[in-house]
C-alpha cells in the first residue's frame, strides 16, 4: 500500500504578508513563535471570513454568529443566554436582535416562565437565510485549509486538543479555590 506524501512547504510570505509573526527574533521561545503563528493564522482566517461575509452577503461575522446560535437552539435562547454565548453585552444583543427582527430574520417570543423576558428564534426566512450562508461559509473554511495534507490536519487537530485540555488543567490547579485548598491541605 503507497503511503500518501506530503507536498513541499510554500514559500516564506514577504514582509507585507507576516503579520505578527513579524515581532519575532531568531532567538525567541519556541512556544513564543508556535503562539504568534496560531495568532497569525486565527487573525488571516477571521479576515478573510469576514471579508467574504460582507461582499458575498453584506453582512457581518457578528450577525453571523448571531444566527449561528439561534440555528443551533431552535427552541429559542433568552437573550442573556446568547449574551454570553457570544461574549458580548446585552447592549450589543439587543442592537442585532432590533435589525434582524426587522429583516423579518428573527422573532422574539414571550417566554412561557416570565412574561417579562424573550425568546429569541428564527423565523422560517432567518432560518432558510443562515443555511444558505453557512454553507458557503463551511466551503470556504475547507478551502482556506485545502493546501494542508489530510493527515497534517489531522494531526494539528489533535495537537490543538492537547493544548486546550493542558491549559484546562493547568487553569484549574492555578484557580485561587486550589490553591486555598492545597494549602489548607498542608
Amino acid at each position: 500500500m503507497k503511503r500518501a506524501t506530503r507536498p513541499e512547504p510554500a514559500a516564506l510570505l514577504d514582509d507585507a504578508s507576516i503579520g505578527l509573526e513579524g515581532r519575532l527574533s531568531s532567538d525567541d521561545h519556541m512556544s513564543l513563535k508556535l503562539w504568534l503563528r496560531l495568532l497569525s493564522c486565527s487573525t488571516q482566517v477571521e479576515t478573510e471570513v469576514r471579508r467574504r461575509l460582507r461582499t458575498r452577503f453584506g453582512t457581518t461575522l457578528s450577525r453571523f454568529d448571531y444566527l449561528a446560535q439561534l440555528h443551533r437552539h431552535p427552541e429559542g435562547l433568552r437573550m442573556n443566554a446568547l449574551s454570553r454565548y457570544l461574549m458580548v453585552t446585552g447592549g450589543s444583543i439587543t442592537g442585532l436582535t432590533d435589525e434582524l427582527e426587522k429583516e423579518g430574520l428573527v422573532a422574539r417570543h414571550a417566554a412561557p416562565d416570565d412574561r417579562r423576558s424573550f425568546l429569541l428564534k428564527l423565523t422560517p426566512e432567518g432560518r432558510q437565510a443562515f443555511e444558505r450562508i453557512a454553507a458557503e461559509h463551511e466551503a470556504w473554511i475547507v478551502e482556506m485549509f485545502s493546501d494542508l495534507h489530510p493527515v497534517d490536519r489531522t494531526t494539528l487537530f489533535d495537537l490543538l486538543g492537547q493544548l486546550r485540555i493542558n491549559m484546562t488543567q493547568r487553569a484549574r490547579s492555578d484557580s485561587p479555590s486550589n490553591s486555598s485548598s492545597l494549602s489548607e491541605a498542608a
